[in-house]
């Protein structure tokens, strides 16, 4: 048996008997100085078996095991009766006849009526206390030294008990929770929500994992936290419930790490669809709405995208912003519902900001330029002038930031994010969402600027070079028409030209050079001036193309052209056609007939190492014939069979004057919208006798 002086362990067994002796059964037994049992309570009845009257008055040693060294009985209990105080482990003879380990903890207590001292000896199976004894240290060690939180509240919800990682967490002393509900205390978390789940654990019985908890405490006052709280119901033998247990976790890192994360994907997912819906077309406006459209509701509330009032006019940069900006706005989103971008200026007004301002200075420094707290103290500086930011403010604009449009080096203008929803200001990666959307759109924009400057310059190019003034020679009647295509199609190299011989002949010809662009209204008007320098040399026109395939030879990138050439004679009506790979020419008859006019089709020039032929056919005077380029037929839904039997059908009616019919064909044959240049050339051969 282990003795352990009293003075040494006094402290530590109070408190680990007062956690846990009342868990299972103590005896209570008193002994007098002598070691004569004076009482013997129920509990040492239960213990032992023996009723008081079977040991008041004997030893204390006698229920000692029977095969046990007594004296070290003996002297545990003349230790305690000296003064000192013991605990320890002795084996104890039931009434039974068997053995049985108690702990004792053994003490001298001072006699009240007569002098002397008595020795108070509490006892317990010695198992069952080291088994609840070991619970119980690890429920304090568990309680103590948690990081987890960890709170025992009783039925009204109000706290009993809290660990030391609970109180750093809400930065409140245990005093300050002892006996007060979560919502006195902590104000400004979503405390009701918290008890809600609490009283649903107590009421229902079923455990209660990961109810969130998220704001603000003592121990960190000027950031958001999100907690992880656990509800489990305490109950009493009888399953009656008594109390709650709560466990929280800090877990705001995590959190803070699932939202950047899903908010990465969202960014992502954003700029791919700003990939597929900005710059569908090469329209500033479109473009710029599209920016707008794609940046609401994601990433902005409202947005406007303004540009430079000299792009937006002549398509031209302009010059530099010392002395100020214009721009002019050519989107909001959203169009309608919104008050703010009701509130902001119309769509295509022209805002003139000084050199300081805002909007000058995003587009100066070529970065963005971010107001995280829009407030009073930041609209200060701008309400002498404009009484729009405080606008702005009262519709509960709390965020917003401008960013430049760059292509390419240079400024375009720039886009405008507002932010009303409680979601805080812009954040730095949010910042450079709006630049890489930006970014897109800018150089969708830069496109369309640089495209239709091309665009202009093709279309004044190849409408230099067409002829000006055609004069046919006496006996033909001529008319034409060039039709470019749409807007947002480039221009081709489609061209005609009627050159009068001096016999009295004349060479009709019309031509198209694959392509777009200025490169192709180059290479025609080449071609152009080509074949009217030929022809006045009276040339076989095989020898016109073959001259003609050597100059598209001589250009420093291939090229190809369709040709066709018809010399005609007015006074008998016999032409001489050739054709390098050209839809077929019309014949109308005086008579009302129509027919495709029958000659090989050949090769487009720049081929090469073709042999081209020449096919003679007689008109009847008065016959018209028709000449055009693949603009007037082709057609992305329809067979160019069906096309052509399309054309000669219009052809077929009784033909008004020549510019009529050009007209009549161009309205029936041509959509709104045009994928080619159309070229068109009608000419009536002499008069019908």
């Amino acid at each position: 048996m282990e003795q352990v002086p009293f003075d040494e362990v006094t402290t530590s067994a109070a408190r680990d008997a007062g956690g846990w002796l009342g868990a299972l059964p103590v005896a209570v037994v008193a002994t007098g100085a002598d070691g004569a049992i004076v009482r013997w309570d129920h509990a040492a009845e239960g213990l032992l078996g023996y009723t008081p009257h079977e040991v008041l008055g004997r030893h204390i040693a006698d229920l000692l095991h029977p095969g046990a060294d007594r004296s070290l009985g003996r002297s545990l209990w003349e230790g305690a009766a000296t003064g000192r105080g013991v605990m320890g482990t002795v084996t104890a003879w039931h009434r039974e006849g068997r053995p049985l380990d108690l702990e004792i903890w053994a003490c001298p207590v001072p006699a009240r009526h007569r002098g002397g001292t008595t020795v108070l000896v509490f006892a317990a199976e010695a198992e069952a206390a080291r088994r609840i004894r070991g619970s119980s240290a690890v429920w304090d060690g568990l309680f103590t030294r948690s990081p987890v939180g960890i709170a025992v509240l009783d039925t009204q919800l109000r706290f009993l008990r809290v660990n030391p990682a609970l109180v750093a967490m809400n930065g409140l002393s245990q005093a300050a929770h002892i006996g007060r509900r979560l919502a006195e205390i902590l104000p400004d978390v979503n405390a009701a929500d918290m008890e809600r789940a609490m009283r649903r654990a107590l009421d229902e019985g079923k455990p209660v994992l990961d109810s969130r908890r998220t704001g603000r405490t003592p121990a960190d006052p000027d950031h958001d936290h999100v907690w992880s709280g656990s509800y489990v119901r305490l109950e009493d033998t009888d399953g009656r419930p008594i109390g709650l247990a709560a466990t929280l976790i800090d877990i705001t890192a995590k959190e803070q790490a699932q939202l950047e994360a899903e908010a990465s994907r969202r960014y992502l997912a954003l700029v791919n669809e700003a990939t597929l819906k900005i710059g569908t077309s090469l329209d500033l406006e479109r473009t710029a709405q599209e920016l707008a459209d794609i940046a609401v509701p994601d990433l902005a509330d409202a947005v406007t995208v303004d540009v430079l009032e000299t792009l937006a006019a002549d398509g031209e940069v302009g010059a530099g912003l010392l002395g100020g900006a214009m721009l002019r706005r050519l989107a909001k989103a959203p169009l309608t519902g919104s008050p703010v971008t009701t509130a902001l200026a119309p769509l295509g007004r022209t805002l003139v900001f000084p050199a300081n301002a805002p909007y000058t200075r995003a587009l100066g420094e070529r970065r963005s330029y971010v107001v995280p707290e829009f407030d009073e103290q930041a609209i200060a500086p701008a309400t002498g002038h404009s009484s729009r930011p405080a606008e702005l403010l009262g519709l509960g604009v709390h965020s917003f930031m401008m960013t430049p449009l760059l292509a390419r080096g240079v400024v375009l203008g720039l886009a405008t994010f507002y932010r009303t929803r409680p979601v805080g200001p812009f954040t730095k990666d949010e910042v450079d969402l709006a630049g890489e959307l930006a970014a897109r759109a800018a150089v969708c924009v830069d496109n369309a600027r640089l495209y239709h400057r091309e665009h202009d310059t093709a279309a004044v190019l190849q409408r230099s070079m067409l002829p000006q003034h055609i004069t046919p020679p006496p006996g033909i009647e001529v008319a034409h028409r060039y039709l470019p295509a749409s807007d947002v199609n480039e221009v081709g190299g489609d061209w005609y030209d009627v050159i009068a011989l001096e016999d009295g002949r004349a060479v009709l010809v019309i031509g198209d050079v694959m392509g777009h662009g200025t490169a192709a209204a180059a290479v025609m008007g080449r071609l152009s001036a080509t074949v009217r320098a030929l022809a006045r040399l009276d040339l076989d026109p095989e020898d016109v193309l073959y001259q003609l395939e050597a100059a598209l030879r001589d250009l420093a990138e291939p090229m190809i052209a369709t040709f066709l050439s018809v010399v005609v004679d007015p006074a008998t009506g016999r032409c001489r056609i050739t054709r390098a790979g050209h839809p077929p020419p019309v014949a109308v008859l005086p008579d009302g007939t129509v027919r495709l006019i029958d000659v090989p089709p050949g090769l487009p020039l720049g081929v090469g190492g073709v042999a081209f032929t020449t096919t003679e056919v007689s008109v009847p005077l008065g016959s018209v014939l028709v000449l055009y380029t693949d603009g007037l037929v082709e057609s992305r839904n329809s067979d160019i069979d069906a096309r052509l039997t399309e054309l000669t059908d219009l052809l077929a009616g009784p033909v008004p004057s020549l510019p009529a019919l050009c007209d009549r064909l161009l309205t029936h044959l041509v959509p709104a919208s045009s994928d080619d240049d159309i070229a068109l050339l009608v000419a009536r051969v002499g008069t019908p006798p």
